[in-house]
Order: C-alpha cells, then sequence, then structure tokens
C-alpha cells in the first residue's frame, strides 16, 4: 500500500482576478495578471527562511511503502533492546534509556541514492538522531540504494521511555545540486505507539539484539 497523504509547509499560492467592467479586455487581463504576481510575491516575502528550507513531508504507516518521489521508504518493524551487539562490540543503553531498532527499508525510482540517518520525531514534537554510538556502516544510511531493489536495514535510537508515545520515524535523503526544488522530500512513518505500546516497548525490552540476526 502506497501512501498519499502529503503535507506542505509553505500555503498554496492564491490569485486574485481583475473585477469585471468597462475598458479593455485586455487592460483587464494584464491587471489581473499584474494583480495574482503581486498576491504570489506578498505570500513568497511571508514566508520565513525556515518555511523555504521545509522539507515536504509524506506520511505512511508501520509496514506500508510510502512513495515520495525521489523514494519510497518502509518501516519492517521496531523493536527495543538494553543491549546492542555488532558482532565487535558491546553497547548498553544509558540510564533511563532504550535502544529503540528501526528496521527499514528502501528504494529509488532511477536516481541511486543514501538515506540520510533516520530520526525519531515524539508525539511532542521533539526530534531524536540516531544514535552516533553504533557506526552508521551498520545502518541503512550506509549502502547505496539502488533503482528497482529494495535495501533493508536497522536505523538505532537511545530514548527515554517519554520519547515513545506517538512517535514517528522520520527519513530523508541529502541535498543534491541536480535539484532546485525548495522542499526535498521526506518520508514520515508512524510507528503505532500508543500509551500502551510504548509502554511495552520501554519496559520489556531484548537483553541483546544482534546486528546481523534475522528479522
Amino acid at each position: 500500500m502506497t501512501a498519499t497523504d502529503q503535507r506542505r509547509s509553505a500555503p498554496p499560492r492564491q490569485s486574485r482576478r481583475a473585477p469585471r467592467g468597462g475598458g479593455s479586455k485586455v487592460l483587464n487581463a494584464l491587471v489581473g495578471l499584474a494583480l495574482a504576481g503581486g498576491a504570489v510575491g506578498l505570500q513568497t516575502l511571508m514566508l520565513t527562511r525556515e518555511d523555504l528550507a521545509a522539507p515536504l513531508s509524506y506520511t505512511g504507516a508501520l509496514k506500508e511503502d510510502v512513495n515520495a518521489g525521489r523514494f519510497s521508504a518502509r518501516v519492517d518493524s521496531i523493536t527495543s533492546a538494553r543491549t546492542i551487539d555488532t558482532g565487535e562490540k558491546t553497547i548498553e543503553a544509558g540510564k533511563d534509556q532504550v535502544f529503540v531498532v528501526v528496521q527499514a527499508s528502501a528504494t529509488v525510482p532511477k536516481e541511486p541514492l543514501h538515506l540520510e540517518p533516520a530520526e525519531l520525531l515524539t508525539g511532542e514534537g521533539q526530534r531524536y538522531a540516531a544514535t552516533d554510538r553504533i557506526e552508521k556502516t551498520k545502518t541503512l544510511a550506509n549502502p547505496w540504494i539502488q533503482p528497482g531493489w529494495w535495501a533493508s536495514g536497522p536505523f538505532f535510537f537511545e530514548v527515554p521511555a517519554s520519547a515513545l508515545p506517538g512517535a514517528k520515524a522520520v527519513f530523508s535523503i541529502p541535498t543534491s545540486m541536480f535539484y532546485g526544488e525548495p522542499h526535498l522530500p521526506e518520508v514520515e512513518v508512524d510507528l503505532g505507539l500508543d500509551d500502551a505500546a510504548a509502554q511495552r516497548l520501554f519496559t520489556a525490552p531484548e537483553d541483546v539484539y544482534r546486528l546481523g540476526d534475522k528479522r
């Protein structure tokens, strides 16, 4: 299933028509164009730098393929663990925190690219970056995402209990010099964590999550 819900951070463009009345139709048309251009210009001036740089978000739910145009992403599963075994070392979560492991997949229609490290967006609007205690090479941010193929891998977040209710995983791509669009696409996936599910995820984590285990 492909999510189609699309939210723009910038307001839609509006135009105004010149009133009908006496005078040339050509003149009225020119006045109308001028007014429409002025309305668009005023709205552009009202946008902040943050508005202009804000991404265009495509939303979906757990296990849905979410198509953001230049790439598609999916969250296959979510789990939690007290300790991550990378195969080279073990890493324990900090006090009053757990590792949340988001297993994800991504593909592209034509241009190979990398994903940026994912973010966890809380129900209250706070953002947690993927932990840097686990190397980027161990995550889905490492491989080239190739056209026609789904690449899969985890992202790891080290978070407190308060971060989990209503949390979403957010996937994005690097800025490219070949694309001039003001709003880069991102995929935002609702992880389906109501209060009860969030509590279970935090209070009953796996003792050890081993990288390389098939999930």
